[in-house]
């Protein structure tokens, strides 16, 4: 059987360049996206450059439904696969959530989409991937699950939860074969650092070590290491793509940031 697939929040961005990085491995593609259409444009680009075959769905990660869930892989079975690979890269970011203020459904909001409904999605997946002798999960989790950043106490606790779910499953599910792993990137250049919102090219976070931050393929790097059997001996694992800044107690200030030429 053909290998496969499933990215969470694939339409576009980090999602979209590890899905794009399995398509260029021969990997079937399953995309996932909020929006139907946008997991469908998706899926057909995937076909169209890189000659596999990809689906695209959509789903609802506010809320944790079991039966929409189960209907999705359900459907990969009918499409005649088993995962081999799951991505859970789909998250709540629970902006500006300011901790003094915030609404408590607000907050738990956060943990229901990264937390609930990537168990859930986790959970179908390796009930495959039992059936098929063996498989690999990978969550794109955050530096922020260790050092935090202000007013994301929902995101940045649901993080570290994520961190440890990844080691649980990793225990508990590879007597099957299956393995769990986790991606820590740090900022990355999406549209956000292209348009410089917030100054957010020039903001402190920016001081790596290596005076650089992540591309979309920097992350897609690291998950297809992961859910790949180039990592078939490493679970409960985790890979950090922040350019250093964990590793650092504070960040050279006195180096001059980057300027557009």
């Amino acid at each position: 059987m053909k290998k496969s697939v499933f990215v969470t929040g694939a339409h576009d961005g980090t999602g979209f360049a590890i899905a794009s990085r399995f398509a260029s491995e021969g990997y079937a593609v399953f995309v996932g996206s909020r929006e139907k259409s946008k997991a469908e444009a998706a899926a057909k680009k995937l076909e169209e450059q890189y000659g596999v075959f990809a689906k695209g769905y959509s789903y609802r990660t506010s809320t944790l439904d079991e039966d929409e869930v189960k209907a999705i892989f359900s459907d990969i079975r009918a499409e005649g696969y088993l995962l081999d690979t799951i991505v859970l890269n789909a998250a709540n970011l629970g902006i500006g959530q300011v901790s003094l203020e915030v609404d408590i459904m607000d907050f738990m909001g956060v943990f229901t989409t990264n937390i609930g409904w990537n168990f859930l999605m986790a959970r179908e997946a390796a009930r495959q991937m039992k059936e098929k002798g063996g498989g690999a999960i990978v969550f794109i989790g955050s530096n922020s699950s260790v050092r935090v950043t202000e007013n994301r106490c929902a995101y940045c606790s649901s993080k570290s939860a994520i961190n440890a779910m990844s080691k649980s499953l990793a225990v508990d599910l590879g007597k099957y074969g299956i393995r769990s792993n986790c991606v820590l990137p740090g900022m990355i250049k999406t549209t956000r650092w292209e348009q410089n919102i917030n100054n957010a090219k020039y903001c402190l976070p920016n001081y790596t070590p290596i005076h650089d931050i992540a591309t979309f393929e920097d992350v897609a790097n690291a998950a297809w290491y992961l859910g790949s059997d180039q990592s078939r001996n490493t679970t409960g694992a985790e890979i950090i793509v922040d350019g250093g800044m964990l590793a650092q107690l504070t960040p050279n200030i006195n180096r001059e940031l980057w300027k557009d030429e």
